[in-house]
């Protein structure tokens, strides 16, 4: 059973699900905030200004460094790609050095990255043997995960290559505006396969990862793939609009610059679990109109 973990970028969509079933099955959870610690479990942290205290650390049988800024912001900027690069780098790297200190009996570190390492590989089928794409998001996680891997050869450190999470506050939140809109419709040529994963199997998936012995990258996606028209005609079942004002690809670059085909919106990326699958984790959400359906279905936010 897991006794104690420590997770940044918590208060996220991904880390506040994470927290909650991890504190659900009776484990410690001790959260690296950025503010002055104000509740208990809490550890004030300024990664960038000074190193993380490996105490924090000891004791815990895994991290879990989650969070970075929005990819979904658009447009990509010169600024705005420093930013996504040092919201990154930065904070895996104070955890990394942190870890590495503690020599032998160093936690597991579980570090996000993202399915944008393949790039957009139309017609293959990518798995977690398949090479990093050449896009600035491809580039980026291989700079991620490489800060990563420096958590020191005492450290299970397993990279998660999560996909967009279909929930309402995730990739879901701008195509349910555009749908609630009656301006739904295919992205690009829509025939795309864009990787998804919900958001209760991520938080299973995770939970699966700390308790195994699974190393290096693990795809954190769907088993059934689907196109982003997939996506789109589910989200318009499941809110009962239309689905037809199409959004093509050339206007996409003009809006949103080399970011609209350097990020999932018009990429191709058929990406597979592998490794999960071999490990015999069983997926409850198994269909991209399944996933969506059921958050659809859930009950909104208070946020």
């Amino acid at each position: 059973m897991t006794r104690r973990v420590v997770i940044s970028g918590a208060s996220g969509l991904i880390g506040t699900a994470l927290v909650g079933a991890l504190r659900a099955s009776g484990a410690e959870v001790t959260t690296l905030v950025r503010r002055p610690a104000r509740a208990p479990g809490e550890v004030t942290w300024a990664p960038g200004e000074r190193p993380l205290d490996p105490s924090v650390l000891a004791d815990a049988d895994a991290v879990v460094a989650l969070g970075g800024a929005s990819v979904g912001r658009m447009p990509w900027t010169s600024s705005y790609r420093a930013e996504l690069t040092a919201s990154r780098l930065g904070p895996t790297l104070a955890i990394a050095d942190a870890i590495r200190e503690l020599g032998e009996g160093a936690p597991a570190f579980l570090s996000a990255s993202a399915v944008g390492y393949y790039g957009s590989v139309p017609g293959a089928t990518l798995t977690e043997t398949s090479p990093a794409g050449d896009t600035f998001l491809a580039r980026l996680c291989v700079e991620w995960e490489r800060a990563a891997q420096t958590a020191g050869p005492h450290s299970r450190v397993v990279l998660l290559r999560t996909a967009p999470v279909i929930h309402r506050d995730g990739v879901l939140k701008p195509m349910i505006r555009l749908t609630g809109l009656g301006l739904g419709g295919p992205i690009g040529r829509g025939t795309q396969v864009w990787p998804w994963i919900s958001l209760g199997d991520e938080v299973r998936a995770i939970q699966h990862l700390i308790a195994s012995e699974i190393e290096g990258p693990v795809n954190l996606t769907g088993p059934t793939p689907a196109t982003a028209n997939e996506q789109g005609r589910a989200l318009a079942r499941a809110m009962r609009r239309p689905f037809w004002f199409p959004a093509p690809e050339w206007g996409l670059r003009l809006a949103l610059g080399r970011a609209a085909t350097e990020s999932l919106l018009t990429a191709d990326a058929d990406v597979r679990p592998a490794v999960l699958e071999r490990s015999g984790f069983v997926f409850h959400d198994e269909t991209v109109e399944g996933a969506v359906e059921q958050a659809i279905s859930e009950p909104r936010s208070r946020a």
